[in-house]
């Protein structure tokens, strides 16, 4: 394992959690990241909320490492790579079209709920992806066969931790045995969180280098 990150099994294929927010499957060599939401902070401006620029910058600069660093066969996005079809400026959207060049690497995006009506090249748009025994999605679809796992965003997972006199909130892996669903952690630097349900197995994120089992 690298940087510390945590691995479960699903059948016969293996699943390694990183503390980077992305999910390794060794098995395909696939990498899977989720909920980056570029232009948030341009979307925001626009609406009078003064943001600083440099969050796209850094989420970029993020996907470039991961991939450098674990070198996959493809990268999947799991939804919402941008924060609204208003707010991809020219810059953005050439940054975007050129990573799967600069990376040497296929770029897969399932649609996400904000990705709607954003159009940019080099990147290939899928509803949903099957893949081995698991079932790439943004949103959840539901109950599936025993042995299939849907793997997803869009829930941006966040287990809260307090004492009596403090409280922490990291982001995390959620999974939902019960539905079979796996949540990613959102990978954005400006995305928001939900707490997961007590039900959930929970994998925190505490540092970028260290991830641990709840």
């Amino acid at each position: 394992m690298q940087n510390n990150s945590f691995s479960i099994s699903w059948g016969d294929s293996s699943l390694e959690m990183l503390p980077s927010k992305a999910l390794l499957l060794p098995h395909t060599n696939e990498l899977l990241i989720c909920d980056i939401h570029l232009g948030k902070s341009e979307y925001f401006q626009q609406n009078g909320i003064p943001l600083t620029n440099n969050s796209d910058e850094q989420n970029l600069f993020r996907i470039k490492n991961i991939v450098e660093n674990y070198k996959p066969n493809k990268l999947i996005i799991l939804g919402d790579l941008f924060h609204s079809k208003y707010s991809i400026s020219e810059s953005l959207k050439k940054n975007v079209e050129n990573l799967s060049e600069s990376l040497n690497i296929k770029i897969e995006l399932i649609i996400g709920n904000h990705d709607i009506g954003c159009k940019v090249k080099n990147i290939n748009f899928l509803d949903y992806k099957r893949s081995s025994n698991f079932i790439f999605s943004h949103e959840p679809i539901g109950k599936l066969e025993n042995d299939i796992l849907n793997i997803c965003g869009h829930y941006h997972p966040k287990i809260f931790l307090k004492n009596s006199k403090d409280k922490l909130t990291f982001k995390c892996f959620a999974l939902d045995e019960k539905n079979n669903i796996l949540y990613l952690p959102a990978f954005g630097d400006l995305t928001g969180g939900y707490p997961c349900k007590n039900s959930f197995r929970k994998w925190a994120i505490i540092s970028e280098k260290k991830i641990i089992a709840l």
